[in-house]
């Protein structure tokens, strides 16, 4: 791949370097990836008055600091006001609440995803454990000390309080359907093998107060606007250079930000 800038080389060397900072499905998209990425970095600095080829080893802070005092002169965006974060907040309730916390207990009959035999005789196993339950709720707690393969089973099974994500997705399912008190009438299958559970307590998040995320709004949106500001600016570049050897297409007239 030879690629160049304004007439200035960038070697294959030096993408071979900056590939291992851009992990794709394929070499080839990661090349591409780290070619666009020196391009880029290669106009910004000759933006910043610093035409070294990509290649040169100059101090990577100090480019940096050039690069980021460009964007900073050639991109000026106003804060989020108040109106534009409450009318985030309304849109994205689910962003700003309390966690959904759950109080389980479960059994756990250990088998491998693929192993056939082992998820058969273990989703068996949690039948029968389910069956005693039904009859003799009273014993969950025993079950899971002399049956359960998990840690947890030292404690009667207790998970303790868990929150979204901070269990598989297969149990977080009967989380959220099963009624609080009562347990699991079918084997719950995860990666990890078959569970019998039990669900105890489940206390849905609340929303929190706008005056609480406000600042976390008025972040994040400014974040994402110098991220579209930067984008556009960078493609702007682009479409007034001349670059050889790959194409990034680009804009030839300046964008609204």
């Amino acid at each position: 791949m030879t690629i160049s800038v304004n007439g200035a080389a960038i070697s294959s060397g030096a993408i071979d370097r900056e590939v291992q900072y851009h992990p794709a499905p394929t070499l080839e998209e990661a090349r591409f990836a780290a070619a666009r990425a020196l391009v880029v970095r290669h106009l910004l600095l000759a933006e910043a008055g610093r035409a070294e080829a990509a290649d040169n080893a100059a101090d990577d802070a100090e480019e940096e600091a050039a690069i980021q005092a460009v964007l900073s002169r050639a991109i000026t965006l106003p804060d989020p006001d108040e109106d534009t974060c409450r009318r985030y907040y309304a849109n994205n309730p689910d962003r700003f609440r309390s966690p959904d916390i759950f109080e389980a207990c479960h059994i756990l009959f250990p088998a491998r995803p693929g192993d056939e035999a082992a998820r058969t005789a273990a989703r068996q196993k949690a039948l029968d454990t389910i069956r005693i339950l039904t009859a003799e709720p009273e014993r969950f707690a025993e079950l899971a000390l002399t049956l359960s393969a998990c840690p947890s089973g030292a404690v009667g099974g207790s998970l303790g309080q868990v929150s979204r994500g901070q269990t598989t997705p297969e149990l977080e399912t009967f989380f959220y359907n099963l009624m609080p008190g009562t347990l699991c009438p079918v084997p719950v299958p995860t990666p990890y093998g078959y569970h019998v559970l039990r669900l105890d307590r489940r206390a849905f998040g609340r929303p929190l107060p706008f005056e609480v995320v406000h600042a976390t709004i008025a972040a994040h949106l400014r974040q994402a606007s110098w991220q579209r500001a930067v984008h556009q600016y960078v493609s702007l570049l682009v479409g007034q250079a001349r670059i050889d050897g790959i194409d990034l297409g680009g804009a030839t007239s300046p964008l609204v930000q």
